[in-house]
């Protein structure tokens, strides 16, 4: 049975123009192609306290994956990783407290970004222009003017790309995507996406600071504005603070509307508006909105964003996901699986469901690990149009979940004009631009 299954699986993606199949172990992955022990890829990670960690340690399943260098603000950090790595058995890397020295190590292959995302933009366009391949975590910028000008970089300088908006490379997704092309669902009218977060509780205010010893506080906020040092928006909680980052929208919501819009075929909206708040703690030190809601129109269908923390009964009984609703049936699919809910019609007397239910249906492995494996397939092919998710299409979601931010600042209903990349508004159209100080400036591509 598991043999059929990966034989069906890789027959499925063959015929969808994906060539690695979803269904393989990490290790299977690996040795798909029967790595030679001499075609080594050396890979260098720009911010590792935590999600680009994650990130090192997914690609760790390949065989012919090496971290060589690591360059983190943070000498903690350093500290922490390079115990790890010698604990492991593992090459020794040289640290670095300042990115771009990384970037000169020409025996790096590939970078790795998990920086916040204000540094996104910076820390990939000096990447590709220095010749690495990049895997940037997700939202790829934190600005609209920012991801344009990171998909320029990468179609100057040819090199391969991948976005950290790993469902991609979930099996589950590609078979609800699939499901939903199929046109068995009817006409779709309305797709919703949610993030239900009960884990978070309310950040609590804290006093300003000194920086903690090893940690260079210039260079973690970079081109973000100067501020006194203050532990709320330092490592993970820097995603509740504008000038880092964008809130659950872009946190969450980059995963969930990137799934929705691949499978709608979907890229920019007509128009935009959101409602919210801080309405679950208004008084603690969070300045981006704890319970939202965005309305997209797309032709011929609706999107839907929601967010709330501190609640887990989001839709459907799920804390996250998509769900495609159409006249003859609701597709929801989430990180858990994917199940198709029947829509009923009066025959004869009787209610008969319009087409077969769908029940839950899991998906396979561990989908950021099939991520990893698709990006190094396309490092060693040289070829980023093999990958899950590369910067054009990773920039979709970001981009619209920029739009769903600058809608909730304004509290407008704005437009888009595609033809011209601009809002109807001029409040809107200032948001899209990135601000950048301390000496920091755009890169020149």
């Amino acid at each position: 049975m598991s043999s059929r299954r990966k034989f069906i699986q890789t027959s499925l993606l063959a015929g969808a123009g994906l060539s690695l199949p979803y269904g393989l172990t990490a290790s299977e992955l690996g040795s798909y192609k029967n790595v030679k022990p001499s075609d080594q890829l050396n890979f260098g990670v720009i911010g590792a306290n935590g999600m680009g960690w994650a990130i090192m340690k997914a690609h760790f399943k390949l065989p012919e994956v090496n971290c060589i260098g690591i360059a983190d603000v943070d000498k903690n950090v350093l500290d922490r990783r390079y115990l790890e790595l010698e604990k492991e058995g593992r090459k020794k890397p040289k640290l670095y407290t300042d990115y771009r020295k990384l970037l000169e190590n020409k025996d790096v292959d590939v970078i790795i970004i998990g920086t916040p995302d204000h540094w996104h933009c910076l820390n990939m366009c000096d990447a590709v222009s220095a010749g690495k391949h990049v895997y940037v975590e997700k939202p790829i910028a934190n600005t609209i003017e920012e991801c344009q000008l990171m998909v320029k970089a990468q179609e100057r300088y040819g090199k391969v790309v991948q976005v950290g908006q790993w469902q991609r490379s979930g099996s589950q997704y590609h078979e609800a995507i699939q499901y939903v092309k199929s046109g068995e669902l009817g006409n779709i009218r309305l797709v919703k996406c949610w993030a239900y977060q009960g884990w978070m509780n309310p950040v609590p205010v804290l006093p300003d600071q000194h920086p903690p010893d090893g940690v260079d506080y210039d260079m973690w906020l970079g081109p973000a504005p100067k501020r006194p040092f203050n532990p709320n928006r330092f490592h993970f909680n820097f995603r509740w603070f504008w000038d880092y980052a964008g809130g659950l929208m872009t946190d969450w919501g980059v995963h969930e509307i990137d799934i929705a819009l691949h499978a709608m075929g979907a890229k920019a909206p007509k128009s935009i508006m959101a409602s919210g708040g801080k309405l679950a703690y208004p008084d603690d030190a969070s300045e981006t909105p704890d319970t939202l809601q965005t309305v997209y129109e797309y032709d011929g269908f609706n999107m839907l964003w929601e967010h709330a923390t501190g609640i887990n009964g989001g839709n459907y009984g799920t804390t996250e996901g998509v769900a495609f609703i159409g006249n003859n049936a609701t597709l929801v699919v989430n990180r858990g699986g994917w199940w198709v809910i029947p829509e009923s019609e009066n025959k004869e007397g009787n209610r008969v469901d319009k087409i077969p239910a769908v029940p839950h249906t899991k998906g396979s492995g561990s989908a950021l690990e099939h991520h990893a494996a698709n990006f190094v397939e396309a490092v060693k092919a040289n070829d980023p149009s093999i990958l899950n998710c590369a910067i054009q299409t990773g920039s979709v979601a970001a981009i619209n979940a920029q739009m769903g931010n600058i809608a909730y600042e304004t509290g407008k209903k704005i437009y888009w004009d595609s033809l011209n990349n601009k809002f109807d508004d001029f409040a809107a159209n200032k948001l899209m631009k990135a601000q950048y100080h301390n000496g920091w400036t755009l890169p020149n591509i």
